[in-house]
Formats: C-alpha cells, sequence, structure tokens
C-alpha cells in the first residue's frame, strides 16, 4: 500500500506542477496583454503629437495676408490702440498702402498713397477702410475683416515719427493676427 500511496502522491504532485506550470503561464500571458495594450497606445498617441505639431508648425510659417480695397460703410466698432514709430524717409507697406514721413521743424509731411498732407503735433490722418484676408496653408481662411487705420501725429525724434495709430476692425481680431498686418520696419507696441 505504500507503494501505491507514493505514486499517488507522485500523480498527485505531477498533477499540481503542470496546474502550476499552466496558471503561471496563463498569468504571464494576462500581464503581457495588458503590457501589450498599453504599448499598442502608447505609439498612435505619440505620433498624434507629432502630427498636430506639424500642423501648427506649418499653419504659423504659411500664414498669409491680403488687403484689399472695399466700399465705406461696414460697422467698425472693435478698436485695437497702439503707440507706433515709423522711419523716416521709408517707404512703409501696410497690407497694400505705402506710407512715408518725413519731419521738417515742427511738421510733419505724410504721403500716404500719394496723397500728401502735413501735420503738426495732435493733428490725426485717416487710411481709408480696406478689407483684410488672413489665410494660412494656402486656404483656411481665419479671418475676413474690414478695416481702418486712423494715426496722431505725437512728434518725432531720433529720426523716427511718433504716432498713436487705432486700428479699427469689424471684428474682434486676435493681437498676434492684427500683428500681421503692421510690418516689423514701424515699431508698434499695445497700448
Amino acid at each position: 500500500m505504500t507503494d501505491i500511496t507514493t505514486i499517488a502522491d507522485e500523480k498527485g504532485r505531477a498533477l499540481a506542477k503542470e496546474s502550476g506550470r499552466k496558471e503561471g503561464a496563463a498569468e504571464e500571458r494576462a500581464l503581457e496583454k495588458q503590457k501589450g495594450g498599453l504599448g499598442r497606445w502608447v505609439m498612435p498617441i505619440i505620433w498624434l503629437i507629432v502630427l498636430a505639431c506639424i500642423i501648427i508648425v506649418a499653419s504659423l510659417m504659411t500664414l498669409s495676408v491680403s488687403v484689399t480695397n472695399t466700399a465705406p460703410g461696414v460697422s467698425l466698432p472693435f478698436t485695437t490702440m497702439y503707440g507706433v514709430s515709423f522711419p523716416e524717409g521709408q517707404d512703409i507697406a501696410i497690407g497694400d498702402t505705402h506710407i512715408s514721413v518725413m519731419s521738417f521743424e515742427n511738421e510733419l509731411i505724410s504721403d500716404i498713397d500719394g496723397d500728401r498732407q502735413k501735420l503738426v503735433v495732435g493733428e490725426a490722418r485717416m487710411i481709408s477702410e480696406r478689407r483684410a484676408v488672413i489665410k494660412t496653408l494656402g486656404m483656411i481662411t481665419l479671418m475676413d475683416t474690414n478695416f481702418r487705420i486712423g494715426l496722431t501725429y505725437k512728434g518725432d525724434r531720433e529720426n523716427r515719427a511718433y504716432f498713436d495709430m487705432a486700428v479699427q476692425t469689424s471684428q474682434q481680431v486676435p493681437h498676434y493676427l492684427l500683428e500681421q498686418l503692421l510690418p516689423p520696419a514701424i515699431d508698434a507696441r499695445p497700448m
């Protein structure tokens, strides 16, 4: 009977070992499946983030502004104020409007699209209404707005003519898009 008990104990141990191996293998597969599940999502998420970054950079790099004449009469309820300075004697383009200024004693001669006018400190000059279309990626319109620019002469220093500039628009335009209209040659600072 000891032989039968010994054989039964050995069979029981062999079955227990086999059962333990099967349970261990099943647990390992379950752990790998969990890791693999997480791993399957990590790479696509990384690729989506990289793709989003590329699209954002491409959008910023292809930002363009086209300015055209328009008939006045559209309501321009939004105003953004800037303190600006123009370099004297240089032709500056704001959209399709060309501006040059020259000071002499206490007067300024401003030339806006060939229309010359003398200004003294405190006098204002208006640039007629225009339409600006801001696009990115060559086809996606970010903003389509009418605008008008008012300039009030504040004086000159160091070969630069200083103005308060009011940009009136038909839509609220984010600051960074409005700056696309303003060339870097004029030092424009929000007020």
